[in-house]
């Protein structure tokens, strides 16, 4: 009458996304609640990188418009992940914050 080890982790991950604490690390939350493998979350941290890497190299040469950068970052996010909650998320956290801060000043997500 063994309970299945998944079933047993994701009791776990359930208990452990009610701390008060999880909430200082919003995508990280993010990435546990819409369940992304290591593999998925991997990926995505590498585009952004990708992405922040595109912005650094746009800014130095006086590219103001992120715009561009938000339609790639939009195209290549995972479905499980809604664009404007994923930007807020990797903001709060300290992820790449000002590129972050660029994609929250476009009309587009700051009037949504």
């Amino acid at each position: 009458m063994g309970i299945d080890r998944n079933e047993t982790i994701n009791f776990h991950l359930h208990l452990l996304l009610k701390i008060k604490e999880i909430d200082q690390y919003p995508f990280t939350k993010l990435i546990i609640e819409k369940e992304l493998t290591q593999e998925e979350y991997s990926r995505l941290m590498e585009w952004i990188d990708c992405l922040y890497q595109e912005f650094l190299t746009q800014t130095e040469e006086g590219f103001l418009d992120v715009t561009p950068l938000l339609i790639k970052f939009v195209g290549m996010l995972h479905f499980k992940l809604e664009p404007k909650q994923t930007i807020e998320a990797l903001r709060k956290e300290g992820y790449y914050p000002s590129l972050m801060d660029a994609f929250l000043k476009l009309p587009v997500l700051r009037d949504t």
